[in-house]
C-alpha cells in the first residue's frame, strides 16, 4: 500500500541546510588562516604523564651498599615535575650511551610510589659478573649526571583479584628491590595486604636495606621480614636456603607467592614450589631476563656453537650490516654496533622490540618466547631473546634515543 508522506516547512529547511553543508564548509575553510591547528585534550595529556616514553632524570643522592656490592640511585626529575605513577614491583627501563653503544636496561623500582609526587624514584643496582650497563653504573655514575628512564613497566605487583590477601615473597640478594617498594607503599596506605619476605643473603652484613626494612615492620604490623642466611649461623636468624618447608613454616594458611631474585634461586625455587602444591594462578615470578648460558640449554642447535654470522638491521631507509655470534642476542649485538634499537624488559616478555625476521633462523629459548601465536606465524622475533642460527636480516623499528 502506498504511502504519502508530508515533509512540512521546517523539515525542507533541514534539507536544504544539510544539501547546502558542503558549499558552506569550503567558504568558511577558504576565509581561514593558513595556520596551524592546535588542540590540548585532557585525556592525551594524562595519557603522557603516566606512561611516557622517557623521563629526563638526573641523580640526586647515591647510598653505596659496599658490603653488598651495590648502589642505590635516588633519581629525581630534571624540571622538578611529578614522576610517572607506578605500582610498587614495576620496573623502569634506564636508557643511556656508553662510548658508541646505545643500551637499555630494566631495574626494579626500589622507593614508594609516593615519592612520584615529589619527583623521585630510587633503582638499586648491583654489580653483576660480565655486566656491562651495572658495572658502568657502580663505578662512574655520580650525583649530578642526568639519566633517561622509561616509564613504569611489568606485571609484577599485588592484584587483588587475582592475589591472595596473604602474600610470600622469595627474595635473593637484589631481588628484595621490588618488596622493598611493596612494603613502603603498605606502610604508605597505597597498597593493602599482608607480606611476609622470606629474604635470604649470605651473611648478615651483605644484607640489602636491613635498616629501611625493620623500620617498616616497625611502622606497620602487615610487613613481616624473616632474613636467611646462607654462609653463616647466627641468633634471630634462619640458616641455609628458602626451602619448602621454610615457606610452609612461616606462611600462612593461605597465600599467594612472589619470586624475585638470581637466576639460581629461580631454579631451586622451581622444586620447592612444586612441593607445595601451589596453583600455578597463586605463583608470580619477576621478568629474570635471558640466561647467559644459552647455550648450555639441551635444545640448543650445538652445530652453531662458536659461529659468527653476518646480520642484516633494517630501519626505515637506513641499513646496517653487523656480526653477531650465537652464544649472544640480537638486542646486544645491536646495541655493541650502535644501533638504537626499543627496548623495554629485555626478557622476551613486553614486545617492546619486536621486528620482524626478513630471512635467516634465530634461536628462541622457551622460557623467554613471549611472543603471541599470530607473531610466530608472521616470523616476528623479540631480538632481546633472539639468538641467530645462520645469516639473517631483519627489520627493527627504530628506538627512542637517551637524548
Amino acid at each position: 500500500m502506498d504511502k504519502k508522506i508530508k515533509i512540512g516547512k521546517i523539515s525542507m529547511l533541514d534539507m536544504l541546510k544539510f544539501k547546502n553543508l558542503p558549499s558552506r564548509r569550503d567558504k568558511v575553510i577558504s576565509k581561514a588562516e593558513p595556520k596551524d591547528i592546535k588542540a590540548d585534550f585532557p585525556i592525551n595529556n594524562n595519557a603522557k604523564v603516566l606512561h611516557p616514553v622517557i623521563q629526563k632524570m638526573v641523580i640526586e643522592n647515591i647510598i653505596d651498599h659496599e658490603k653488598a656490592g651495590a648502589k642505590t640511585f635516588e633519581l629525581k626529575t630534571q624540571d622538578g615535575s611529578p614522576a610517572a605513577w607506578f605500582r610498587a614491583g614495576q620496573y623502569v627501563s634506564i636508557k643511556m650511551n656508553i662510548g658508541e653503544s646505545y643500551v637499555t636496561r630494566p631495574y626494579s623500582v626500589s622507593s614508594s610510589p609516593k615519592l612520584t609526587n615529589q619527583g623521585r624514584l630510587a633503582i638499586t643496582v648491583k654489580t653483576t659478573p660480565g655486566g656491562f650497563t651495572s658495572d658502568h653504573l657502580i663505578r662512574n655514575a655520580k650525583v649530578g649526571d642526568q639519566i633517561n628512564i622509561s616509564g613504569a613497566e611489568g606485571n609484577f605487583y599485588y592484584e587483588r583479584l587475582r592475589d591472595q590477601r596473604n602474600v610470600v615473597a622469595i627474595a635473593g640478594g637484589s631481588g628484595i628491590t621490588p618488596f622493598l617498594s611493596m612494603a613502603s607503599a603498605i606502610r604508605d596506605g597505597i597498597e593493602d595486604f599482608n607480606l611476609t619476605i622470606l629474604f635470604g643473603s649470605r651473611t648478615e652484613d651483605s644484607i640489602l636495606f636491613k635498616a629501611q626494612l625493620d623500620a617498616i615492620c616497625k611502622a606497620t604490623d602487615k610487613v613481616k621480614v624473616v632474613h636467611v642466611l646462607s654462609d653463616e649461623q647466627k641468633d634471630g636468624y634462619e640458616h641455609g636456603f628458602i626451602s619448602a618447608d621454610l615457606i610452609r613454616k612461616y606462611a600462612p594458611e593461605d597465600f599467594s607467592l612472589f619470586v624475585c631474585g638470581p637466576e639460581g634461586l629461580y631454579r631451586f625455587m622451581d622444586g620447592e614450589v612444586e612441593k607445595l602444591g601451589l596453583p600455578k594462578r597463586l605463583v608470580r615470578k619477576e621478568i629474570l631476563g635471558v640466561s647467559r648460558n644459552v647455550t648450555a640449554g639441551e635444545d640448543f642447535p650445538k652445530e652453531a656453537l662458536g659461529k659468527t654470522f653476518q646480520v642484516k638491521v633494517i630501519q626505515g631507509p637506513c641499513e646496517y650490516d653487523i656480526t653477531a655470534v650465537s652464544e649472544e642476542n640480537l638486542l646486544v649485538a645491536f646495541e655493541r654496533a650502535g644501533i638504537t634499537a626499543p627496548s623495554r624488559c629485555r626478557s622476551g616478555e613486553c614486545g617492546w622490540c619486536r621486528s620482524k625476521l626478513l630471512s635467516g633462523s634465530v634461536y628462541v629459548p622457551q622460557q623467554n618466547d613471549g611472543r603471541r601465536h599470530m607473531d610466530k606465524e608472521t616470523n616476528h622475533i623479540h631480538p632481546c631473546a633472539s639468538f641467530p642460527l645462520s645469516d639473517i636480516i631483519v627489520e627493527v623499528p627504530r628506538g627512542d634515543t637517551a637524548e
